[in-house]
C-alpha cells in the first residue's frame, strides 16, 4: 500500500514504532491490529530516517522519531518488564499455568527463575560496604622497625 493513504495519526504511529526499535514486520502488523489497514514493510521503512528508504523523511517525521528515540532511550521506567514487580508477577502467572498443564520441569524453571529475580541474581550491583552496610572491619596492619646500624647509615 502507498504510504499517501496513511492518515497523520496512522504515520506518528509507524514512526513512533521505529523509533522504539520495531522491525517493519513488527510495525506492520501493529498497524493491522490497532487501525486495520495493510502496509508493505517497505512503505513502514519509508518512515525510518536511519534507513536509506527514508532519507527523504520530511521534518516533521524525522523530529517526531528523534524525540521519540531520544525518550525511549532515556526512559525505561515506561517499559513495564523493567521492573522487578511486573517480572516477578508475569513469572508467578507462567508457573501458575504451567502447573495446571502438569508440565512441573516448566513450572520449576519458572521457580527458579523467580528465585534469581528476588536474589538480584540479574543485576550488576556490588555490595561495597559489609554485611547490613556497615562498615568492614579493620585489617590489622604490621609495622617492622628495623635499625639501621652504622655500616647502612654509610651506603647511602
Amino acid at each position: 500500500m502507498a504510504h499517501g493513504k496513511m492518515t497523520d495519526e496512522m504515520r506518528a504511529f509507524v514512526v513512533q514504532c521505529l523509533a522504539c526499535f520495531d522491525t517493519p514486520a513488527t510495525v506492520v502488523a501493529s498497524v493491522k491490529r490497532e487501525f486495520g489497514l495493510s502496509v508493505t514493510p517497505q512503505a513502514v521503512e519509508a518512515y525510518d530516517p536511519t534507513k536509506r528508504a527514508g532519507r527523504k523523511l520530511s521534518e516533521r517525521w524525522r523530529l517526531l522519531f528523534e524525540a521519540t528515540r531520544e525518550a525511549f532511550l532515556t526512559s525505561t521506567a515506561t517499559i513495564g518488564i523493567s521492573h522487578k514487580a511486573v517480572r516477578l508477577r508475569i513469572l508467578n502467572r507462567m508457573a501458575a499455568n504451567a502447573e495446571d498443564m502438569g508440565n512441573m520441569s516448566l513450572a520449576a524453571q519458572l521457580l527458579e527463575q523467580a528465585a534469581k529475580e528476588c536474589g538480584d541474581a540479574f543485576t550488576n550491583r556490588r555490595e561495597l560496604t559489609g554485611r547490613g552496610g556497615k562498615d568492614f572491619p579493620a585489617s590489622p596492619v604490621r609495622i617492622e622497625l628495623i635499625a639501621l646500624t652504622a655500616q647502612d647509615e654509610g651506603m647511602g
